[in-house]
């Protein structure tokens, strides 16, 4: 397969695996790189800058094709030191940095000096073309469907990604609700040049997330997630479990604030919750694809079945004509 995507990032299949706290680390990205897509390290994973560059030193020991590193600048309690965490990045020799959240010029024109190529995570084409216009190199559009944050707009992919390539000239990545061949197809059919799977990576036997929460993941549908923190205008999806349902009720009570919800929804108890197995000790961030999802496969198994599936679907499209 061929696009601009393939071609910036230098990979042979135009699949991206989403940069997820606590399940992104130097095994399943190196993996997914390994498969021919782009594994993505999450930079927040890692407690220190320092515990960063030796994580980009184990995947680089782990595979010998691209990679990157993703880093999350949402609205954060403590939030960590991002010049050190930019430096430990760049020192490393990674050339692709996934941003999302508000970048400032100055990092982005940071990266750029040192030869990095910028992957900005978007939900809305406003915030698409201003990414644009501050010089990052490719667009990942984040349909309502997605797991984590999906904006305020709640636009589903099948309107936004084909709105946002036609306000873009640089590629754009869709990213949401895919999790097999048949939703490749269709964003490539939409104009889309790659796509970001997040969810569907979680549930790969190289995920380090504990067998009981892929396995949850893998019994539930389409309608297994839930929207939290609407009313603080930070919305996010979730899988549904004890602790969203908490969380939702207590949004449903006039006047709850943030710090009302804080003691459900810190990370520790989502990386215990995936560490351990207990499905309702933490948030467990999935998106809707998991209605998708019946099996836990390699992720070399994951990415040929979805290349396959993808060239069957866009063949038998393509006999309709």
């Amino acid at each position: 397969m061929k696009t601009r995507i393939t071609e910036l990032l230098h990979i042979r299949y135009p699949i991206v695996q989403g940069g997820m706290q606590w399940v992104s680390t130097a095994e399943l990205a190196a993996a997914v790189s390994n498969s021919g897509g782009l594994g993505v390290l999450s930079a927040l994973t890692q407690p220190t800058p320092e515990d960063l560059a030796r994580e980009i030193a184990r995947c680089r020991a782990l595979t010998d094709r691209p990679f990157g590193v993703n880093v999350t600048m949402l609205r954060m309690v403590n939030p960590p030191p991002f010049d050190r965490i930019f430096g430990a990045i760049v020192d490393g020799g990674v050339r692709i940095v996934e941003t999302a959240g508000n970048v400032s010029q100055e990092i982005i024109d940071h990266l750029k000096r040192h030869g990095v190529t910028i992957v900005h995570k978007c939900t809305s084409v406003r915030h698409a073309l201003a990414a644009q216009r501050r010089g990052v190199d490719v667009v990942s559009i984040d349909g309502f469907e997605c797991a984590g944050h999906p904006g305020e707009d709640d636009v589903p992919g099948l309107v936004l990604i084909p709105a946002a390539v036609r306000a873009l000239q640089i590629p754009v990545i869709a990213s949401g609700g895919i999790a097999d061949g048949r939703g490749m197809a269709a964003a490539l059919a939409l104009g889309a040049e790659g796509v970001n799977m997040g969810t569907r990576f979680v549930v790969t036997r190289e995920a380090p997330v504990h067998e009981r929460i892929k396995q949850a993941l893998v019994g539930a549908c389409e309608r297994d997630t839930r929207l939290i923190m609407r009313s603080l205008k930070n919305s996010a999806r979730v899988f549904a479990n004890a602790i969203a349902e908490e969380v939702q009720a207590l949004e449903e009570r006039a006047g709850a604030t943030f710090q009302d919800i804080q003691p459900l929804v810190t990370g520790a108890r989502g990386k215990e919750a995936l560490h351990f197995g207990n499905v309702d000790a933490g948030l467990i961030w999935a998106g809707q694809a998991i209605g998708l999802i019946d099996d836990i496969p390699t992720c070399a198994e994951l990415v040929e079945r979805v290349v396959s599936e993808c060239r069957a679907r866009l063949a038998a499209a393509s006999a309709l004509c």
